[in-house]
């Protein structure tokens, strides 16, 4: 009856469109738990990262700036200061040094370490890499990784004082990296549609995916080891068997636009942040959208982190906010019922669902076997050579026991072509780390 025409003395009149099954708009109105903490930047923040053990978060802007806030319950964010340590836009920001110092990143190719309670400059490293800086990741307390828009990932060694190792395999930007610790590798994703093992001990590429049809855009290991998640922009998650890293053994089909930031929860869920403003609650095998947890006014999010002590969920979005959300409030509260809302939540193609024919997988092909192997000390040292990765991969010596790959399928045209490459780093500065 909602759906008749209703008559009247001007005629039968337009019947009304039914609503969308789930739209933003709809969450917000259903139900739209309110963060805990918000603040508005004048323009659009590109990263954020939350202090190891204080209550401080850091939000780098487009405009090279880096603001700190601090946070308590209760109280509204408070902008402790805003520094300017860039020229061009400041990508990437990570604490550093059990948060002693701040790390960020930018498009004018520097690495800039900023004291964290003034702001001000404590070192500079210009021409860090040959192209824009897009990601930052700590490994450990001493070293740090970063990513650029030619593909090459360099790692710093902050007791050498040096870049200690050089990958290069993607033919575009890195989007995304993690830090596997038991096995003392790098997961890399980049936009030209790859995944990248880099085994940190061996100082070399270790495997790569063939090019899927997608760029991959962010990356977390699941499944106690088992299983490595990326997001992609047609809303696809692409899930690969550790070890087997050649194609996908999965596709979830559960988000309509663009999956731009994971965060990993448990071993069996993480939290997805997608183009459309919406954060979600997602497991994984069986692979299912829990329910939408937060939303950003339908802007697309840059960035997800947890506080230390994980209690607060932080997010930047392109509507120029950082808000943080209550973990509790969050996953306590009333769930919607999300597969009535979102029914192409379950169109996922399940090509495995981890069978007991996975068990076969020898405990030593996975990562958490080998924690012994994270100590700090099987970094290589300083003056280590870059690695030569026209080579092909071959089987790895070193004794982790993974059954990897070997030299991926190669690609005659990149995505997107940058200027210049990537070269050993000549002219470093031995007092940057020192500074630290």
């Amino acid at each position: 009856p909602r759906h008749l025409h209703a008559i009247s003395p001007d005629g039968p009149s337009q019947a009304p469109k039914p609503p969308p099954l789930f739209s933003p708009s709809r969450f917000a109105a259903a139900r739209r738990p309110p963060p805990a903490m918000e603040a508005l930047h004048e323009e659009m923040p590109f990263d954020l990262s939350f202090h190891p053990s204080a209550p401080l978060v850091a939000t780098s802007l487009i405009t090279g700036e880096l603001h700190m806030f601090r946070y308590a319950d209760g109280l509204p964010l408070e902008r402790l200061f805003v520094a300017k340590p860039h020229k061009d836009s400041c990508r990437a920001v990570r604490f550093v040094d059990s948060g002693t110092a701040i790390l960020t990143g930018s498009a004018d190719m520097s690495i800039v370490a900023s004291d964290v309670e003034t702001g001000k400059v404590i070192a500079r490293l210009d021409n860090a890499h040959d192209d824009a800086i897009n990601r930052l990741v700590c490994l450990t307390e001493t070293t740090v990784a970063s990513g650029d828009d030619d593909g090459y990932i360099k790692v710093w060694d902050t007791r050498q004082r040096s870049c200690c190792n050089t990958f290069h395999r993607h033919e575009d930007y890195i989007s995304d990296m993690t830090y596997v610790a038991g096995s003392n590798q790098i997961l890399a994703t980049s936009g030209d549609g790859t995944l990248s093992v880099n085994n940190l001990r061996g100082n070399r590429v270790k495997s790569q995916s063939e090019f899927s049809e997608d760029e991959l855009l962010s990356v977390v290991v699941m499944k106690n080891g088992q299983k490595v998640v990326c997001g992609t922009p047609s809303g696809a998650l692409l899930l690969y068997s550790w070890g087997h890293f050649k194609d996908c053994s999965d596709r979830f089909l559960g988000h309509a636009q663009s999956v731009d930031n994971l965060l990993k929860l448990d071993e069996e869920t993480l939290i997805s942040a997608a183009a459309d403003g919406v954060i979600r609650l997602v497991g994984i095998l069986p692979n299912q959208i829990i329910q939408p947890l937060a939303e950003h006014s339908e802007f697309p999010i840059e960035a997800l982190g947890f506080s230390h002590d994980r209690k607060y969920l932080g997010s930047i979005s392109h509507d120029k906010m950082i808000k943080l959300w209550d973990m509790e409030e969050l996953l306590g509260g009333p769930q919607l019922n999300h597969q009535n809302d979102m029914p192409e939540a379950n169109a996922a193609v399940h090509h495995d669902e981890l069978p007991e024919a996975n068990a076969a997988i020898h405990h030593d092909e996975l990562p958490e076997a080998n924690a012994a192997a994270g100590h700090h000390d099987e970094l290589p040292a300083a003056n280590a050579a870059v690695v030569n990765h026209n080579q092909p991969a071959e089987a790895d010596s070193d004794d982790d026991g993974m059954d990897v790959d070997m030299e991926p399928s190669s690609s005659n045209v990149s995505r997107s072509k940058k200027k210049g490459k990537g070269k050993k780093l000549d002219g470093f500065a031995p007092d940057f780390f020192a500074d630290l």
